[in-house]
Order: C-alpha cells, then sequence, then structure tokens
C-alpha cells in the first residue's frame, strides 16, 4: 500500500503503472521500518525513497526532468545558463593552463550540451568531460541526449560511479546539494529529537525518539552560534551527508573551482524562527508541497541548502570561498548579455519566447533570488565575473 493523498494538497493522482511502483518503494521502506525495530530516520527513509536500487526516484525509470516529469532544472530552460557557466569556466580552465571538468548529478545531460558547445566555441575545451552519476537509467539519458545533440563532443565524455583522486579542473553542481538525504530533528521539551518515519495502517507517519549524540550535538552547535535556543515544537534539517560530500570532493581536488548552484539560503536564515517547521520540498507532476512522505518513490524529496554548512565544510578542507551570490546576479555578472547579440535579429515570438525563459532564470520571485551559487577554489585563481559583484560571502 501507499499513503493517500489529502484532497487539501491538490495534487494530481499517479497512473496506474506510478502507483504500482510507489506500492513497491512503500513496501521496501516498510522492511527497513520493521527490520529496525518500528521505524527508521528520515535520512534512511530519504535514501530509500531517493535512491533504492531499481526503485528510488533517481534509480528507477521515470521522466524527471522537464515538462514531462515533475520539475524543471535552469538548463532545460534555456542552454544560456550553461552557455554562461561555460564561460566562467573557460576564465578558471585558463588560469590553471588547462584541466577537466566534472559535473556531477548531469539530470538529462542538457547542461553538458549547451557547456560542450560553447566551450568550443571559446576555444576552451576541456580534456575530459567527466559525469558523476549515480543512477544508471539517467547515465543512459544522458548518453543518449549527448550523442544526439553534441555527437562531435561524445568522446570527451566518460561517466564516473565516485569522486575521481587527484582532480585539477572545473567541478559544476547545479542542484545536486539539495538531493542528499538529511536529518530532520525535533525539539521536545528542551530536547533534541531525531525524527522518524513508521507505518500507520496503509501510511507512512512522523514518529520521533532520542536523537543520536551526533546529531544532538550538530543542533547544540547551531544553537550556540546562532545565540539561539530553538522552542519547543522546533523542526528543521541538517544536511550532515552534503556537508561530508563537499569534504571528499574538496579532498580530491588539487587545483581548481567549483560552481554550486542550488535553491538555499544562510545558516541564519534557515534557521530562523519564523522557519519553524524546516525547509523541505517535495515535486510531484510539476506541484510543489511539503509532505515527503506521499507518493515515496514516484516524487522529488529535497530541502533547502544551508550555504553556510557548505562553506565550513570546504575551508575545513582548507578550500576558499571565492564568492556567494544569487543566480540573478552570476547570469548577469557572468555574460548573459553578451550571449543575447542576436536578439534583435530574432523573430517577434522568438524574443517573447527567450524573454520568458531569461525572466524565469533571473527574476526574483523565480530563480533569480531563490537559487544562489557559491564558488570553491583551490590554488591562486581570481574568482570569475559572476562571483565578484554583489557578493554575499560576508553574511555566510
Amino acid at each position: 500500500m501507499q499513503p493517500k493523498i489529502s484532497a487539501s494538497l491538490k495534487l494530481p493522482s499517479p497512473d496506474s503503472d506510478s502507483a504500482a511502483h510507489s506500492a513497491k518503494v512503500f513496501d521496501c521502506v516498510a522492511d527497513a521500518i520493521d527490520a529496525g525495530g518500528g521505524s527508521i530516520s528520515f535520512a534512511e527513509f530519504m535514501r530509500l525513497a531517493l535512491y533504492a536500487p531499481g526503485l528510488g526516484y533517481y534509480s528507477a525509470g521515470s521522466r524527471k526532468f522537464g515538462t514531462a516529469g515533475d520539475f524543471v532544472t535552469a538548463p532545460e530552460i534555456s542552454p544560456l545558463f550553461g552557455n554562461v557557466l561555460a564561460g566562467q569556466s573557460a576564465y578558471v580552465l585558463d588560469q590553471l593552463g588547462g584541466g577537466d571538468i566534472l559535473e556531477p548529478g548531469a539530470g538529462t545531460g542538457a547542461l553538458a550540451v549547451s557547456m560542450l558547445r560553447k566551450l568550443d566555441e571559446l576555444s576552451s575545451l576541456p580534456e575530459n568531460y567527466f559525469i558523476l552519476e549515480v543512477s544508471p537509467d539517467l547515465a543512459e539519458r544522458q548518453a543518449a541526449r549527448i550523442k544526439v545533440d553534441a555527437p562531435e563532443f561524445f568522446d570527451r565524455v566518460s561517466w564516473l560511479a565516485e569522486i575521481p583522486k587527484k582532480f585539477a579542473g572545473v567541478v559544476i553542481a547545479n542542484e545536486v546539494i539539495d538531493a542528499f538525504p538529511v536529518e530532520r530533528f525535533l525539539i521536545l521539551e528542551g530536547d533534541v529529537q531525531q525524527s522518524r518515519v513508521t507505518v500507520d495502517g496503509d501510511n507512512l507517519t512522523w514518529t520521533c525518539a532520542e536523537a543520536p549524540s551526533g546529531l544532538a550535538t550538530a543542533v547544540r552547535n547551531i544553537e550556540r552560534e546562532l545565540d539561539c535556543t530553538f522552542p519547543d515544537g522546533y523542526t528543521s534539517e541538517i544536511s550532515l551527508a552534503a556537508q561530508n560530500w563537499v569534504s571528499e570532493l574538496a579532498a580530491s581536488i588539487t587545483a581548481g573551482f567549483v560552481f554550486l548552484i542550488d535553491y538555499g539560503v544562510t545558516r541564519r536564515e534557515y534557521y530562523a524562527a519564523e522557519r519553524s517547521d524546516g525547509w523541505l520540498r517535495c515535486h510531484f507532476r510539476h506541484h510543489a508541497h511539503d509532505n515527503p512522505l506521499l507518493l515515496p518513490g514516484i516524487q522529488d524529496v529535497t530541502t533547502w541548502v544551508d550555504f553556510t554548512g557548505v562553506a565550513e565544510a570546504a575551508v575545513a578542507a582548507d578550500m576558499s570561498v571565492a564568492g556567494y551570490v544569487t543566480q540573478a546576479s552570476f547570469l548577469l555578472s557572468g555574460g548573459l548579455e553578451g550571449e543575447l547579440a542576436n536578439f534583435d535579429s530574432l523573430s517577434i515570438s522568438e524574443q517573447v519566447e527567450l524573454s520568458g525563459r531569461i525572466k524565469l532564470l533571473t527574476l526574483p520571485a523565480e530563480m533569480g533570488e531563490h537559487f544562489k551559487c557559491m564558488g570553491l577554489s583551490r590554488g591562486a585563481l581570481h574568482a570569475p565575473s559572476g562571483l565578484t559583484a554583489l557578493d554575499k560571502t560576508h553574511l555566510l
């Protein structure tokens, strides 16, 4: 069985195949709950729902991106996003005297296609364009798209199952950090509780237990840092897995630059009093909501990024924070205007369509302010232009 959709959420009903798949994922989660003595941590639930082999949202074969999927990412909105990133990457590669590109979690392959095309135009093609992908299904889709849309560059692309050792070059991580399983906590009578998932009849539901020492310590450290005490009932998330991944990535880089693009905020914003129910976000058929226990395996489950935590992990691994800006600032300062040189030669309908896509990428109410770009560097590198204007690193 699977959790029923509340009518108040107004989510579309899954088709029969999707519902059957979700029922299998529900059974997988229920088995884990049984093996765990009646409940599992939310982080474990999220891992199963997203990554269980052959079953999880990112491991199975359903469409996830674009109009036929559950959400749209910036590279699908317009190749302009990838073109700007390519120009910024070329600036770094030139300082390094060459190097490779690594793209973790490459989605549909759209960003790789636009990056490779633009880097070729700039005479800055890397010797290798590595894609780090945990989903065999997505890796197949990425390869198929690159073969069709950028066949002349396909031989430069290779797929990896783990972070490469001694990497020199540029890392592009677009909407990667938000997909790591997170721990969820609750303050109850002054104590830190770990939010856990259990089964109640045909539904998954919340329960809680005393937080493991590592989680409790992390929560108390945040309180001390922000000089606050979370009130009873306060619930939020900590992405320890994402911070560990950033540490591992940083340790692998001998010289180079990392661009991290995701929806997120500083720690002080993340744990503000008014955010007392956390930052979880779920997507199903282009409907966003905040109940991660529905539709296991067929909806995306993410959380906004605590960019302060990302910066701390990088600095602890001896990387430098080279900038922290909004996506709008990154694109506008990074060369977006130059990508529109032929705008006047377009037809009226083409101009209207392109303008709409640019608005999605840059307007504050769309992706422009919610999404941030953080740059991390190792070596004597100058930050590219997209990270130097309106830099908010001092707020981290």
